[in-house]
């Protein structure tokens, strides 16, 4: 079995091609691929599957002629992941697997359709606009904080943190609490802080750390940047606009639109190799 490893700012994956989708890719075999002392290591898995071949892309077959099977580090199946998305792509035109039509390249997923722009070491995708839909709260370490539940494609928990508390202080080792009730499906728990003030063309800056369910803390979230970035926006008055979000791995760059939201920043390969059985 032959694998590629890549990141997006930090946020990695072990990616393996399997074409007419043959693989047996068991939860167990999944999390021995993420395992970082016993294993490849990494927050996740992209298999690269013709959508045609995998009964979760077939529908999309007439849209994109690849699908993005995602798995998070724990073997679990997630519906979308942004950053895994934009490695995905690079891995597509770095192989020659795929290239852009009108400058777009489409990718088939979970959470449907997403289409990819490409521009140098920079990837953005465009994924479905984020839904602010709920208040919650989560729990970390004694900690009870507000915060707001968000749809994009996955489920997110935003939580500013209140002035005084550091980002660098929260103790992530542990998966923060939340309410089963609102997330039945578990949920990607995101905290931040305000950013420095910004240069022209971005109208928020924002900085966060992030516990992915089934993956733990990890460097970046793209999906979580995004739903991060429409809340920053809604806070300053805002239905659209374009944030700087930076994470412990980089900086991504979320810009919100009527009908969407792009992702953008940069997607690298970084190791091929041959896995043993």
């Amino acid at each position: 079995m032959e694998f590629t490893k890549g990141h997006g700012t930090g946020n990695d994956f072990v990616i393996i091609p399997d074409p007419d989708g043959q693989l047996d890719l068991s939860p167990q075999r999944v999390a021995a691929l993420c395992d970082r002392r016993r294993g490849i290591g990494g927050d996740g898995v992209l298999r690269v599957v013709r959508a045609a071949e995998h009964p979760d892309g077939a529908g999309q077959a007439g849209d994109a002629e690849w699908f993005m099977d995602y798995r998070n580090a724990d073997g679990s199946v997630a519906e979308m992941c942004g950053n895994g998305a934009r490695v995905f792509v690079r891995y597509l035109l770095t192989t020659g697997l795929a290239a852009p039509t009108d400058g777009l390249l489409p990718v088939a997923t979970r959470a449907g359709v997403v289409r990819a722009r490409v521009d140098g070491p920079t990837i953005a995708v465009e994924l479905r606009r984020p839904r602010p839909y709920d208040s919650a709260v989560a729990t970390l370490g004694g900690l009870t904080l507000p915060g707001t539940a968000v749809d994009v494609g996955n489920p997110h928990l935003v939580c500013a943190l209140p002035a005084g508390l550091e980002l660098a202080t929260l103790d992530l080792t542990r998966a923060p609490g939340f309410d089963p009730t609102v997330f039945p499906a578990g949920v990607n728990v995101e905290f931040t802080s305000a950013g420095d003030p910004v240069d022209d063309g971005v109208d928020a800056h924002v900085r966060m750390r992030v516990y992915e369910r089934g993956s733990a803390e990890t460097l970046s979230c793209g999906t979580g940047a995004c739903a991060v970035a429409a809340v920053a926006l809604r806070d300053a008055g805002r239905d659209t606009g374009t944030v700087a979000v930076d994470v412990p791995g980089g900086q991504l760059t979320v810009t919100v639109t009527p009908t969407s939201s792009w992702l953008a920043g940069p997607a690298d390969l970084v190791a091929t190799g041959t896995l043993h059985p």
